[in-house]
């Protein structure tokens, strides 16, 4: 195999025409070319770990690379003729040597696209079309790889240094003191001034005790004061800050528009959650709350400081607030995510296209704890990732802090010391952790002793109340609750598939989170997370960088609190249970863009390159924001006002009723099977602890009252009505029409006896 030429030779013959023609220099070398050649290297030689180079460029140590003899340069001319600047190079060559257009990648793109197009719900909808369409993709893909025409941006360089597997004793023995003093103040179940103090200083010593100290005491300080000290300050507005500026505003108008009325209404686990908010606010401070099978408590906590905060009261807005926030805070890490495995670029294409998508969107405005499963999902692996790319201790004990934080809110997220072990394992056994996997065992364990300490409340309930606990989670996966249907490897294996294929297929039928039955993405985020999988699954085959493979594989870990539904194979998948798992997910969808945009520069060069992919980009923002605007703001509002009912209206007619003529004690709902949840009525109405149904046998107790009274009664109910018109012949029966069809209900109105 002939060697090919550098650009010394180049250069060589340019200068010394006489010896010949110039040899012909390929336009370029893929990524993936480079893994090849790097893949003869013998078994077992060192490869030293260098820092990234920036996006778009050949990496060190490939084929690609290259390579220029110094010594050889000096000995050239000094009076050669000047190299002429890129710029100037690109308009002395010809068109069509300027632009290569890169059709292969676009092909493979619109593929995808056209795949996904075709797995969008419609009468004639069948998975064939859009499965040979995406093999078709995918046989693009594959040659765009070998070509390097679909680049991915470059692995993050190592960053090796030793660690001093010190420890300061003293901060180890203190923790370890007020730990247990901790625990067992912890054994009522409830959280109180002493205790929390000595949880507090637990944590607070114990991360002492292993911190190791990054800079001078006071230079952050000093930085500060600097700062505050210039008497101007100079601002530079960048294309940069302005894409920044406009991901954000586009952002929180996806997550914060009409956020009161989308969705419209409450179901019973609001209920619940109000319930125990409540209970809070008046004094019953738990770890854990027992009601509806257990809850953690982080969002009885966080909504009751909104309330207070806001004073919103018990109501779907104060738990909405809470929620929509904690899916905010979420994004600024998937952004640093993205940062710390490619680029600032792939950071806020993440961020952008998980702040529009339909699917954390409503996860994160229901009102309830779904959202907090990702919010602490993407820290845990940000400063994981990044501890072991640096063999930073602290990076560790932040992620450590977040997972113990994080163990209190969703419990899905008791899955993610599996995900972090899996992460660790994998590096371990990849050539990149070579000479550091001592110190990153020691800094797992540091992990894992700073998330037992922030875990400790809920520990020690688990040691008293082990059923309570774990009920939850193993009533799904075991048979607590119902026998089995079928085979359990049957059922796990039909669970992940079904869990895998959601983002093109089927997100389920749980219509609180979802639309159901249709993709769980958006079109164009599907055809990219589509492609971002081929593209690093490919990379990996050829480079066997860790990181890779462990993208690939912490989606279907982060998803197994749903594909673990063994029991209720029904409810997988559930977006909720998964949601942690659209962190990586919309991290690959950045990855693939950013990869077809840089290939796109690099083929068409600098200048019409870099515009084209800024297009691009720009396009597919704008066409998956149009579709996810629809489907939050239009068809699942409407899904979920045909679905729940319309307890805010009943609430409202009551409220009416007792600011006017009548009493909160002298209305009532007749209770009718599989209505409403009489508990929201007199939420909605502002009586949180008011249970307005009442059953028609108990009718005749409302008699001996003489005030006014009012009763809400289903249309259906027949026998109901019957019965009170027997009872109060005076009384006034009106339908109320609702705003959403086929959710009237009727008035009886009582006047009161004089």
């Amino acid at each position: 195999m002939m060697e090919e030429p550098s650009v010394l030779d180049y250069l060589k013959a340019k200068l010394t025409p006489w010896r010949g023609p110039a040899p012909q220099i390929p336009r370029g070398i893929s990524e993936n070319d480079s893994a090849s050649e790097s893949a003869a290297v013998p078994a077992g030689q060192a490869v030293q770990e260098i820092s990234p180079q920036p996006t778009g460029m050949p990496e060190s140590g490939s084929a690609a690379q290259l390579v220029v003899d110094q010594q050889a340069l000096a000995s050239l001319e000094y009076n050669a003729a000047p190299i002429a600047e890129p710029a100037a190079q690109e308009a002395l060559l010809p068109l069509a040597q300027r632009i290569a257009v890169p059709w292969v990648p676009l092909v493979a793109f619109g593929l995808a696209l056209l795949a996904q197009l075709s797995l969008e719900p419609g009468p004639q909808r069948t998975w064939t079309m859009g499965a040979v369409l995406y093999l078709l993709s995918a046989v693009c893909l594959g040659v765009s790889a070998r070509r390097g025409e679909w680049a991915l941006a470059p692995l993050p360089g190592g960053e090796k240094c030793l660690d001093p597997l010190t420890v300061r004793t003293a901060g180890l023995i203190s923790s370890l003191i007020f730990g247990l003093a901790a625990f067992w103040a912890f054994g009522d179940n409830l959280l109180t001034r002493l205790n929390v103090i000595l949880w507090l200083i637990s944590v607070g010593t114990i991360i002492w005790a292993f911190w190791l100290p990054a800079a001078p005491a006071g230079a952050w300080l000093e930085r500060l004061r600097s700062f505050w000290s210039l008497r101007e300050w100079k601002i530079s507005i960048t294309r940069g800050t302005l894409a920044a500026a406009g991901a954000i505003f586009l952002v929180l108008f996806f997550r914060l528009h009409r956020l009161n009325q989308v969705p419209p209404e409450m179901f019973s686990d609001h209920a619940e959650k109000l319930l125990d908010v409540w209970d809070v606010l008046h004094g019953q401070t738990s770890i854990f709350f027992p009601r509806n099978t257990g809850r953690e408590a982080l969002q009885m906590y966080m909504t009751a400081g909104i309330i207070q905060l806001f004073n919103t009261g018990y109501s779907h807005l104060s738990l909405k607030i809470g929620t929509a926030l904690a899916g905010l805070l979420t994004l600024p890490f998937i952004y640093l995510l993205g940062k710390e495995v490619g680029s600032k670029r792939i950071g806020l294409l993440a961020m952008v296209f998980a702040g529009i998508a339909y699917w954390p969107n409503v996860i994160s405005r229901v009102g309830l704890r779904f959202p907090l499963y990702p919010l602490f999902v993407a820290p845990v692996l940000y400063f994981l990732l990044r501890g072991i790319r640096t063999s930073n201790r602290n990076d560790f004990i932040l992620s450590g802090l977040f997972l113990g934080i994080g163990l209190h809110g969703y419990t899905p997220i008791r899955i993610l010391p599996v995900v972090i072990l899996v992460a660790v394992g994998i590096y371990l056994l990849h050539a990149q952790s070579r000479q550091v996997r001592k110190q990153t065992i020691w800094q797992l364990l540091i992990l894992a002793v700073i998330a037992l300490f922030v875990f400790l409340p809920l520990l020690r309930y688990a040691t008293i109340n082990p059923e309570g606990f774990s009920f939850r989670s193993f009533s799904r996966l075991g048979t607590l609750e119902r026998p089995l249907p079928g085979p359990a490897w049957q059922i796990f294996s039909e669970n992940l598939w079904n869990a895998l294929t959601m983002f093109a297929w089927d997100d389920g039928e749980i219509w609180v989170v979802s639309l159901t039955h249709r993709p769980a993405m958006d079109v164009i985020s599907a055809g990219l997370f589509f492609s971002g999988i081929v593209l690093l699954f490919i990379r990996y085959l050829r480079r066997r960088h860790w990181l890779d493979l462990f993208l690939l594989l912490s989606v279907p870990l982060l998803m197994l609190p749903s594909i673990l539904s063994l029991a209720y194979p029904s409810e997988n998948p559930a977006l909720n249970r998964l949601s942690g798992a659209m962190v990586t997910m919309f991290l690959i969808v950045a990855i693939a863009l950013d990869g077809l945009m840089t290939g796109l520069s690099t083929r068409l060069g600098p200048s019409l390159g870099s515009k084209v992919a800024s297009a691009l980009a720009v396009g597919c923002i704008l066409l998956a924001s149009l579709q996810n605007y629809g489907l939050v703001f239009n068809e699942y509002q409407q899904v979920f006002e045909q679905s729940a009912w319309n307890t805010s209206e009943m609430g409202e007619v009551i409220r009416q009723f007792t600011t006017s003529v009548g009493s909160e004690d002298t209305a009532w709902v007749l209770a009718y099977p599989h209505w409403v949840d009489t508990r929201l009525v007199g939420m909605n109405a502002g009586y949180p602890l008011k249970d307005y149904a009442i059953w028609p046998e108990n009718l005749p107790e409302t008699t001996a009252d003489p005030r006014a009274k009012l009763f809400l009664v289903k249309p259906e109910d027949s026998q109901g009505l019957q019965a009170l018109q027997s009872l109060y012949p005076q009384g006034v029966l009106q339908e109320y029409i609702s705003e959403v069809d086929f959710h009237n209900f009727l008035m009886f109105f009582v006047p009161p006896a004089n």
